[in-house]
């Protein structure tokens, strides 16, 4: 496989998570206050954040990326079940469907690994 196109995956695939931990931190009233209408309590925002943002840093750089790609995809299953489970509302069975995407690109990734440049191949 090409290295450059399984970093080039990698970065697309985290992302997402590093934005979304960026604009967590950025907002943590209001992110406290949606999770809290979810149902979670609000401190899970820190927790959450670290996952996002170290988790989405630690694929792109190809670091302990089995491990991290697994959690992130059981992460992106659970954020769907409790976040988008409106299916009556279209918008939410988008947004179900596309972490369920999410969750089965980090399982592909989880079952190859970071390849060729990552920090996990030069160990």
């Amino acid at each position: 496989m090409n290295p450059y196109v399984h970093l080039l995956g990698r970065i697309l695939l985290a992302l997402i998570f590093v934005l979304s931990a960026v604009g967590k931190i950025s907002d943590p009233a209001g992110t406290a206050g949606y999770m809290q209408s979810m149902g979670l309590p609000g401190i899970l925002l820190w927790p959450t954040a670290a996952l996002e943002l170290l988790g989405g840093i630690a694929v792109i750089v190809g670091f302990q990326t089995r491990i991290v790609a697994y959690a992130l995809a059981v992460f992106s299953v659970v954020a769907a079940l409790v976040f988008h489970h409106n299916f009556a509302d279209q918008m939410q069975t988008i947004m179900f469907m596309k972490n369920l995407a999410i969750a089965g690109g980090f399982l592909l990734l989880a079952s190859s690994g970071a390849t060729a440049l990552s920090v996990d191949s030069s160990t």
